[in-house]
C-alpha cells in the first residue's frame, strides 16, 4: 500500500492543499514515472503542519485497512467511526498492487465519512477478497518525535533472565503463535507498551534463555575435564540453534560503525549488548548517546516487523544524530524496509538531501498567512547549504557571517577602485584573508 494523492479541503489550519505523491512523467528513472513515490519528505518551518500531515496519513491509512465489508465495490460504504475529533475533509488515494483505493475523508452535518473503492477493469474474485479482507501485511507504522524515552529504553537495560522473571506472564503471552504484530499498536511514541518490545525481542530472549540453560547442563552433566566433548556438543547445539542476535547485528552494525560501536554477539548481560569496537567494553544502552538510543528504538521494529507494502512515517529522524549519520540514514532505513513507502518530516538539510526534488514537499506561509505547498528544487545529494537556500528558504549565514560577507563585497569593490599600487595590494591581501576564512 502506498499513498498516491492527497487533497485537503480543511484539516486544522490547512486549507485547499493538493499533494501529488507520484513521480512526474518526465522523471529521470523511466520505470518509476507515474508511480507512487518510494519516499516522501515534508519540509517547512514550525507550525506549517508537517507533523499534522503525518498524523493524518497514519490515521486514514489505518482506517482504510479496517474498512467494513461491502456488497458492491461501486457503492459508498460507511466505516465504523468512534472518534470525530479533528476530522479532516478531502480526498485520499492509496495504491496497493493493481488496486487503486480512494476514499473521502471528513464529514459534514449531513454527509458521513465514506469509502469509495475504484478500479478501471472488473475485479477478479481474488482481488475482491483482498478488498473485503485487508491483507495483514499492509500496515502503517508511525515513529513519533518523542520516541526516545526512559520508559522505552528500560527493557533494554535488563538482563534477559531478569526480564523473564519480571515479565513472565507477558513473555508467555507474546511467546505463542497466537500473538502477531497485528495485535500491537503500530504507533511508536514515548510510551510503547512493554509487550511490544518483548514481542520484538522474543527470538533473542528465547535464544538467551536456551543458551544459558544449555551451558548450565554442560557444566552439571559433563566432567569439567571433558572439555573436548563439551566443545563438540556445544558446537553441534550452536549449529542447530543459531544466535538470533547475529541477524540483527548484520543490519544494525553498519549504522553503529560511525559511532565506533557494534552489537556484541557473545555478551549475555543484555538482550542487545552494545560494545566499543576499540576497547571491547560493553556499554549499557542507558549510557549510550541519545542518538544511539533513538536508532535502536526505530531500527529494531523495522527489522522485526513485516514492512512489505507498508507506509512508514517518521517524525524528525535526525534527532540527536551527527550530520554524517543523517546523510546516510535514509539509505539504511530503505535497505531494511525496501518494499515500504517512507514518509518523513524533517528540519535537517542533510536528511532532505537524501530525497529527489520530486519527493520533497515544502510547506510555507504565503502572503496571506496561509499554508501553501511546493515541490523541492535542489537535486538529490545537493550541498546542504544549497538545500537550505533553495528548499528550506533559509539564509545559512547568521548576522556575523552576513556582516563578513558584506565587508568582503565592499573590499572587492575597493580593490577595483583603488589606484595606489601599495594600498591596492594591502586591500587585496585583506580581501583574500577574509575570503579564505569564510570560504567566500
Amino acid at each position: 500500500m502506498k499513498i498516491s494523492k492527497l487533497h485537503i479541503d480543511q484539516f486544522r489550519h490547512l486549507e485547499n492543499l493538493d499533494f501529488d505523491f507520484t513521480y512526474p512523467e518526465d522523471f529521470h528513472i523511466e520505470e518509476k514515472r507515474g508511480k507512487p513515490l518510494d519516499k516522501i519528505c515534508f519540509i517547512g518551518q514550525s507550525a506549517t503542519g508537517k507533523t499534522g500531515l503525518l498524523e493524518l496519513i497514519y490515521k486514514e491509512s489505518l482506517r482504510l485497512q479496517n474498512a467494513v465489508r461491502f456488497e458492491e465495490l461501486t457503492e459508498h460504504v460507511k466505516p465504523s467511526h468512534s472518534n470525530s475529533d479533528c476530522i479532516p475533509s478531502g480526498l485520499i488515494n492509496f495504491i496497493s498492487g493493481t488496486i487503486n483505493r480512494s476514499f473521502i475523508i471528513g464529514e459534514t452535518n449531513t454527509e458521513p465519512v465514506f469509502y469509495e473503492f475504484q478500479k478501471d477493469e472488473v475485479l477478479s474474485n481474488w482481488e475482491t477478497e483482498q478488498l473485503i479482507t485487508p491483507k495483514q501485511n499492509e500496515n502503517a507504522f508511525y515513529f513519533k518525535a518523542n520516541l526516545i524515552s526512559d520508559k522505552n529504553i528500560d527493557i533494554f537495560t535488563k538482563n534477559p533472565i531478569d526480564l523473564f522473571e519480571k515479565y513472565r506472564e507477558k513473555i508467555q503471552l507474546v511467546d505463542t503463535t497466537f500473538v502477531g504484530q497485528e495485535d500491537f499498536n503500530s504507533s511508536f511514541d514515548e510510551n510503547v507498551e512493554p509487550e511490544m518490545w518483548l514481542f520484538l525481542l522474543q527470538e533473542i530472549l528465547r535464544y538467551r534463555k536456551n543458551f544459558t540453560q544449555k551451558m548450565s547442563d554442560f557444566v552439571h552433566k559433563k566432567p569439567i575435564t571433558d572439555i573436548s566433548t563439551i566443545q563438540l556438543e556445544f558446537d553441534k547445539w550452536q549449529k542447530e540453534n543459531p544466535n538470533k542476535i547475529e541477524e540483527f547485528a548484520k543490519e544494525f552494525n553498519p549504522l553503529l560503525e560511525k559511532l565506533n560501536l557494534e552489537v556484541d554477539l557473545v555478551n549475555t548481560e543484555y538482550s542487545i549488548p552494545i560494545k566499543n569496537k576499540k576497547t571491547e567494553e560493553i556499554i549499557p544502552i542507558q549510557n549510550t548517546s541519545t542518538g544511539t538510543k533513538g536508532l535502536l528504538l526505530s531500527f529494531l521494529p523495522l527489522f522485526k516487523l513485516e514492512t512489505k507494502d507498508s507506509i512508514i512515517l517518521i517524525d524528525e529522524p535526525e534527532r540527536s544524530l551527527y550530520p554524517d549519520m543523517q546523510m546516510e540514514l535514509m539509505d539504511h532505513y530503505q535497505r531494511l524496509a525496501h518494499d515500504a513507502q517512507f514518509i518523513i518530516a524533517t528540519h535537517s538539510p542533510f536528511i532532505a538531501a537524501s530525497f529527489e526534488p520530486e519527493e520533497r514537499f515544502i510547506l510555507y506561509f504565503d502572503n496571506e498567512g496561509k499554508v501553501a505547498v511546493r515541490r523541492g528544487s535542489s537535486p538529490i545529494g545537493d550541498d546542504p547549504n544549497d538545500m537550505l537556500k533553495n528548499d528550506f528558504g533559509v539564509n545559512y549565514y547568521n548576522k556575523y557571517g552576513e556582516e563578513a560577507y558584506q565587508k568582503y563585497v565592499a573590499l572587492k569593490q575597493e580593490v577595483a577602485n583603488e589606484t595606489d599600487p601599495k594600498r591596492k595590494k594591502e586591500l587585496l591581501l585583506e580581501t583574500v584573508k577574509l575570503g579564505d576564512t569564510y570560504n567566500f
